[in-house]
């Protein structure tokens, strides 16, 4: 069984849990008999431990083995899908969506890290990128078919599905993942030790920083795409949904030329032209264009942000060889909180300038990302 493809399936099951209550909200909100405020919180409390329990699995993942700690994280992961399923109240969905969260976190970083230990670095990125496909694409489909299953089925179904997924993968992962021994002991030291062997590089604050800024930049305007896209012709969520996944559409894209976009680029002709043509297009996105044609520049910019975050998490498995684990877990923490914090800065900007303001300085922003990224890095 091909390794990429049994990572690949863990990495579906992730994305597909931490995307399918997404749509799931005013559902919720009424069959549980909560406020859709209180209701959004059920996405909260699974992004918000995914996030912080990173920084703990990875050195978790360096020190069991990360083929051992993504069974351990599938098999709560599945566990706790089905007691969302399950759960009679509100507060019981709201737990048993932490647990998932928690434990969902342990799986991309880990193997992403994994690759790296096993993958020579000139194949890298070729095959990182195929691991993103998998997780793109348990991205879209959390977002599509869940409110599709949960009008037929309801939202217990959705819930009910992911862990299925997340038990297939599990299996999948226990029969055919293996090879992989401990690396060393569990202990707060050691894994203070692995965080300061990845910090001791110099260029690790570069590639976290980078890493952070695309989250802000890039992800960080999402929540604005809908009232953005209201003067070009849209009426509210659905479209503001088919162009976010036009976004994850250009990165499927990008992963079918990536082997020769780096044979002809390199890796930091790939950082700058990445930023260049993902923030070309969210300055496109003011131009006075239909919404329709606005999708498509997303499919553009998804296609350049991945040459650019590809490149990232390619840099990101060299950082510290002896500890990937934590190195890919500091990687996707930074990119988790870039994320939570881009709506936060973006806010103000979109309520005094408008949202065209907006975009157009994200993606001068992410022009200059990329560039200046490629720059620093590539001089240490």
């Amino acid at each position: 069984m091909p390794f990429i493809f049994i990572l690949g399936l863990a990495g579906f099951a992730s994305a597909l849990s931490l995307r399918s209550a997404d749509p799931l909200l005013p559902v919720l909100a009424l069959d549980l008999d909560v406020t859709l405020r209180e209701a959004a919180l059920l996405a909260s409390a699974y992004t918000l431990p995914y996030a912080i329990m990173q920084l703990v699995l990875g050195p978790v993942g360096d020190a069991i083995g990360k083929t051992r700690l993504i069974r351990i994280s599938l098999t709560v992961l599945t566990v706790a899908l089905a007691l969302s399923a399950l759960a009679p109240s509100y507060g019981t969905v709201l737990a048993a969506r932490a647990l998932a969260g928690g434990f969902a976190g342990g799986i991309i970083p880990a193997s992403m890290a994994l690759i790296g230990d096993r993958v020579a670095y000139a194949e890298r990125q070729f095959s990182i990128s195929r691991f993103l496909v998998a997780v793109i694409s348990g991205q879209l489909a959390g977002s599509a078919i869940s409110g599709v299953l949960a009008e037929v089925a309801g939202w217990r179904a959705v819930f009910g599905v992911s862990a299925v997924v997340a038990g297939a993968a599990l299996v999948m992962a226990t029969v055919f993942l293996k090879g992989e021994t401990t690396r060393g002991e569990l202990s707060l030291s050691g894994s203070i030790a692995r965080y300061r062997t990845v910090l001791e590089n110099p260029r690790s604050l570069l590639v976290f920083a980078t890493v952070l800024g695309e989250g802000v930049l890039i992800f960080g305007v999402f929540p604005f795409v809908a009232p953005m896209l209201v003067p070009h012709g849209a009426s509210g969520a659905m479209e503001a949904g088919i162009a976010i996944s036009c976004f994850a559409v250009g990165g499927i894209f990008y992963s079918m030329v990536v082997r020769r976009l780096v044979g002809s680029l390199g890796q930091w002709g790939m950082m700058r032209i990445g930023g260049l043509v993902a923030g070309l297009a969210y300055v496109s996105v003011a131009l006075p264009l239909h919404w329709t044609v606005i999708a498509g520049i997303f499919v553009v910019a998804g296609f350049g942000f991945y040459m650019l975050h590809n490149t990232m998490q390619t840099q990101a498995t060299e950082l510290a060889p002896s500890a990937r684990g934590s190195a890919l877990a500091l990687f996707a923490s930074c990119f988790f909180l870039g994320q939570g914090l881009g709506p936060i800065l973006a806010g103000p900007i979109s309520h005094a300038m408008g949202f065209g303001t907006l975009f157009i300085l994200a993606g001068v922003l992410t022009m200059a990302l990329g560039a200046g990224a490629a720059w620093l890095i590539r001089s240490r």
